[in-house]
């Protein structure tokens, strides 16, 4: 009988396809943001992180911005960040992408910006399929509320 079209793997030819999604957990990569992981999840662990848990703070500090922050700037951050609900809303981010925007968002809150902003480039360096359409705005969020007037 003649072979199938594809054989199994010829373990000397090289791998079909070498893109791809990354793996889920991503246990050999460290994190490359210096975040303090909480003990209660650590990165490796399928985490229920809330979408809201991390939106709600994103569209506060986005509310708060809009005072100083040109019009068309808000419209866009906050078109970006329906991106991500929407991506987080159908599953389609990894547990380890919603692993680092809940401690980005916790930094933020923290007015900790190097922190926030080391965990932006970790995302975009290590998950770039997953956050390009909606980090950017993520970024602009970062230094425009960095900006914003301290309450003194």
């Amino acid at each position: 009988p003649p072979e199938p079209p594809s054989a199994p793997a010829d373990p000397a030819a090289p791998p079909p396809r070498a893109l791809g999604p990354p793996p889920q957990g991503s246990a050999g990569a460290a994190p490359r943001a210096e975040a303090r992981p909480s003990a209660a999840c650590p990165e490796q662990e399928e985490c229920s992180v809330s979408a809201d848990t991390v939106l709600a703070p994103l569209r506060a500090a986005l509310d708060a911005c809009r005072a100083t922050v040109q019009k068309q700037v808000c419209n866009d951050i906050g078109r970006r960040l329906t991106v991500l609900e929407d991506a987080w809303a159908q599953g389609k981010l990894s547990a380890p992408v919603r692993k680092r925007m809940s401690l980005l968002v916790q930094e933020l809150q923290q007015q900790h910006w190097d922190a926030a902003d080391e965990i932006h480039r970790s995302l975009m360096v290590d998950h770039v399929n997953e956050v390009s359409q909606w980090m950017v705005g993520v970024k602009r969020l970062i230094a425009e509320t960095r900006q914003l007037p301290t309450g003194e």
